[in-house]
């Protein structure tokens, strides 16, 4: 499944070619992608058709553009009674859920239909780019629907955008902050995390004390951070907890610098281009080969795979050893 820098690099992609477009045409070739829309296919397209994406945001794994009506009498001219206006902010918008294979492609009418290809999306002409923003997802777990923004707990912005704006997908609004958002708080983080009696990566995992980090990232933050998964969040330190955040954000970073993780083609940019940051893992996968920071160091530790949650978690036993009183 893609995890936060994979996200993020569609949402750079996305941003740059869809903001400020106009969706001239919707075209539902598989309804089971649009089956989180309650009213269905007409509803879908009616929703979408003549709205124009005004952005494209990020929380966590959420991945949504917000839209408004431009230039209709009674809409976006009178924001009282425009269903995509409230108090002068967009308050709907297109939710993009990626699951376990979606792809959003940018891609021009002349280009043949993907194989998978469940939904697609016309946008006004802008030289020298493509006119079609497509959905294709093999398994189907993911999909497309037209959601609600409401308005922040904080008042800051609801996630990683352009444009910020104190507005979110309603569907994200129970999730924290991730450690990529400038509005992050370590603060809020720290009081969280020491506040639960678990694990440090169930933790990690909790999209409500901090979102984003799948277990791909879990593994390679707490490697970074030297750190067993199941170290008690109650015993953490300080600054245990701020090694491990800036940990997290040191391989999000190059994640993003490499184009995400790609362990499957189906996981692909919006320009069709695989990650390449598999390549580059210090913890994760390598079950069974010697750890790096160690052998560096003159030892020979061995990486460990261990069963977690109906996955896998991989630690070094000699610079992440299992802390007596752990907790899974």
């Amino acid at each position: 499944m893609p995890e936060l820098p994979e996200v993020e690099v569609v949402r750079r992609g996305l941003a740059r070619w869809v903001r400020g477009r106009t969706i001239t045409g919707v075209d539902v070739v598989d309804p089971r992608s649009i089956r989180r829309q309650l009213l269905g296919t007409e509803d879908f397209i009616g929703n979408l058709e003549q709205a124009t994406v005004m952005d494209v945001v990020r929380r966590g794994k959420f991945l949504w553009m917000p839209l408004a009506m431009s230039g209709i009498p009674g809409t976006a001219t009178d924001p009282g009674t425009s269903p995509y206006v409230r108090d002068g902010l967009p308050k709907v918008a297109l939710m993009a859920h990626l699951g376990m294979s979606g792809q959003l492609l940018m891609q021009d009418p002349e280009v043949p239909d993907e194989k998978h290809l469940k939904v697609r999306i016309s946008l006004s002409s802008v030289d020298g780019m493509p006119e079609q923003l497509r959905f294709v997802d093999q398994r189907i777990f993911g999909g497309l629907f037209v959601t609600s923004l409401v308005p922040t707990v904080d008042g800051g912005p609801g996630g990683l955008g352009e444009s910020p704006l104190p507005e979110i997908a309603e569907e994200a609004s129970h999730i924290a902050r991730d450690p990529l958002d400038p509005y992050f708080s370590f603060d809020a983080f720290y009081r969280k995390i020491r506040s639960r009696k678990t694990g440090l990566k169930r933790a990690l995992l909790d999209q409500s004390v901090i979102s984003g980090i799948g277990n791909i990232y879990a593994d390679e933050a707490l490697w970074r951070a030297r750190l067993h998964y199941a170290r008690a969040t109650d015993t953490l330190r300080r600054a245990d907890a701020e090694r491990l955040v800036d940990a997290v954000k040191d391989v999000m970073n190059a994640a993003l610098a490499a184009g995400g993780t790609s362990f499957d083609s189906l996981y692909v940019n919006v320009n069709g281009d695989s990650g390449y940051f598999a390549r580059s893992l210090n913890a994760y996968g390598r079950a069974g080969e010697i750890c790096g920071r160690c052998e560096a160091m003159g030892l020979h530790s061995i990486i460990k795979r261990e069963q977690f949650m109906n996955r896998s978690s991989y630690t070094c036993p000699v610079c992440q050893p299992r802390p007596r009183n752990g907790r899974w």
